[in-house]
């Protein structure tokens, strides 16, 4: 198939959605075409807020943030509820409660649900469906299930605080119910966790920017402005010099500063794991390895190295007899706590083998949009964690 083919397909779809513009951007697709033939489509017609979202997403893959999540205002404006595509046939109808923001912003549940038998429907939720007495209730779509997606942050905070008491006696089943996810700032995550048995995670303690004394630090240390992800701004400051010259460049009003902690193997790399916990029962989504210590699968060099990707296949096959199974209890701690359905770990393991607690977090992204070729063990493995959670679905309704 022809690239304007496979383009003219993607346009005559209603809604093309997160899953398939995520997998040709992470497949090195130029989405420029694209994104001028959606942006034809809402000149044509402007009321067009499946084509306005999809633009929006085509636009925050490209970077564009501002812009897009200005367009993706004008389509929530015009239509809060959007309908997943999905080519299974489906029993189950499930409602993800997402708010505005970039992909961050929320679960990207999408992911999980690409060929299962589940009918998903995503909703926005803003500030103005409170100001009414029973808008929220009257607003929202027929559902089996309520998932809410809307992920921990500043903003989001007024969102999962309000949801809370009207979700307390919902009339369906809700997972991930929004007064937990509230819990899971930085700060909020190492109390949760405080003296938990058989892992560690170091102390984070928000500061304002005139809070910081640079000389009141036993270095080195990591810190990062408040409500920042994916290492943006995260840094280590090895003496007070480095931690003032930062903060000089810096134009935060607050920060996230914690002790760091050298998980540095033998062989001199750092190793990460995104686990997930569905239901409580821990699987491995990635294993990223690096020489250094701030690690992001993506620039970990994985797709360029065949060693590094053989230690991963290694480790997703026997994850449940090895690491899953080594901490287990560090898990169950985690998940009893978090009270969460679904949680995601970034993990590794200190030098003495304790498991080391980087973030707890419900939006962390997992998928199975590698490239099969590179990472043909995979799908396997991803495919267990998302039939385990349609599963967790359908137990929620008590099928």
């Amino acid at each position: 198939m022809t690239e304007q083919l496979a383009l003219d397909e993607l346009l005559q779809k209603d809604f093309i959605g997160l899953v398939e513009l995520m997998r040709l951007a992470h497949h090195g697709v130029d989405l420029s075409a694209l994104g001028q033939a959606l942006i034809q489509k809402t000149m044509k017609n402007p009321d067009d807020a499946n084509a306005l979202l999809d633009l929006s997403t085509v636009l925050q893959l490209r970077g564009n943030r501002e812009v897009a999540l200005q367009i993706q205002a004008q389509a929530i404006a015009l239509q809060r509820e959007y309908r997943v595509p999905n080519s299974s046939s489906t029993h189950l109808r499930v409602l993800a409660l997402l708010s505005a923001g970039d992909l961050m912003a929320n679960t990207p549940i999408e992911f999980l649900l690409e060929h299962s038998h589940v009918a998903l429907t995503q909703f926005f939720v803003t500030e103005d469906l409170f100001t009414v007495a029973g808008a929220f209730n009257e607003d929202l779509p027929e559902h089996d299930v309520l998932f809410v997606a809307i992920a921990e942050s500043e903003v989001n905070l007024s969102l999962l605080n309000q949801l809370a008491p009207l979700l307390a006696k919902w009339s369906k089943p809700v997972l991930n119910k929004p007064e937990r996810i509230a819990l899971l700032s930085r700060d909020g995550a190492c109390k949760l966790l405080e003296n938990a048995a058989g892992m560690v995670m170091p102390t984070t303690i928000r500061y304002a920017v005139d809070e910081i004394e640079v000389g009141a630090f036993s270095y080195p240390i990591i810190i990062r402005p408040v409500d920042s992800h994916a290492g943006h701004d995260l840094d280590k400051m090895d003496n007070a010099e480095a931690l003032r010259h930062y903060l000089d460049a810096q134009h935060g009003d607050e920060f996230f500063i914690a002790p760091f902690v050298d998980y540095k193997n033998s062989d001199g790399l750092y190793r990460k794991y995104r686990v997930m916990l569905c239901a409580g029962e821990a699987f491995l989504c990635h294993l990223a390895m690096s020489t250094h210590w701030m690690i992001h699968y993506l620039n970990a060099g994985m797709a360029d190295d065949a060693q590094k990707r053989a230690e991963e296949a290694q480790a997703m096959n026997a994850f449940k007899q090895t690491f899953a199974k080594k901490h287990a209890g560090a898990f169950q701690s985690i998940y009893e706590r978090t009270g969460l359905d679904y949680v995601g770990i970034d993990c590794s393991e200190t030098q003495e083998g304790q498991l080391l607690i980087f973030e707890i977090d419900s939006c962390m992204i997992v998928h199975a949009i590698d490239p099969v070729d590179l990472f043909p063990y995979k799908p396997v493995h991803m495919q267990t964690l998302f039939n385990a959670f349609e599963s967790m679905l359908n137990k929620a309704t008590g099928e």
